[in-house]
């Protein structure tokens, strides 16, 4: 990531981190539940991978190529069961974003503009400012939406007593699996602001 190495390292955890935990939750839920949480888990997993310090390991090229291709199959994947419901035209944008950032961070990209890729050169690799612009406002828009549905509701929950207390309910935990969708929010709002 351009800039100190200390945000690419903590880019790089916190994404990792969100990738795990959304692996973990392919294990329990509906199918469609399972189905969002892996392709949560592959976003979190590659923009890991995308903010890899250099001090820790240099890409080799062919990683951008990699990069595009299996987010552009993520992406078909997304667009062709939009019909679902779910977060399927979330993932879509996510996934056309990671096709779009590993384009522009692709070596060749990166030395026709004179920059590098996140993690690896000192300059911006130079995406398109229009489209790198119509993207950091969807995921600005995101992050806010998803940061004010994480604020708890009270519910009523009968005491022992029988009378009613209010409070969070914390058995299926979902307000984690929206956490993690803000978390790459915000880190995909962080990684376009470097292109």
């Amino acid at each position: 990531m351009h800039g100190p190495a200390l945000s690419g390292w903590l880019l790089m955890g916190l994404c990792a981190a969100t990738g795990a935990y959304c692996l973990l939750r392919t294990r329990d839920g509906t199918e469609r539940e399972r189905g969002s949480a892996r392709a949560e888990a592959l976003m979190g997993f590659g923009m890991a991978a995308m903010a890899v310090p250099p001090a820790l390991f240099t890409l080799p090229e062919w990683t951008w190529v990699v990069h595009a291709v299996v987010f552009g199959a993520a992406a078909l994947h997304a667009v062709v069961h939009l019909r679902d419901g779910g977060h399927h035209p979330h993932h879509a944008v996510g996934s056309l974003a990671m096709v779009y950032m590993a384009v522009a961070m692709a070596p060749g990209a990166a030395h026709a503009s004179g920059g590098g890729h996140l993690g690896h050169g000192a300059q911006p690799a130079g995406g398109v400012p229009a489209l790198t612009g119509v993207l950091l406002v969807y995921y600005a828009l995101y992050v806010l939406s998803s940061a004010g549905r994480l604020i708890p509701a009270p519910v009523a929950v009968p005491a022992v007593g029988g009378a009613a207390t209010t409070g969070p309910v914390w058995d299926a935990r979902p307000e984690l699996a929206l956490a993690c969708r803000l978390t790459m929010g915000i880190a995909m709002f962080a990684m376009l602001l470097t292109l």
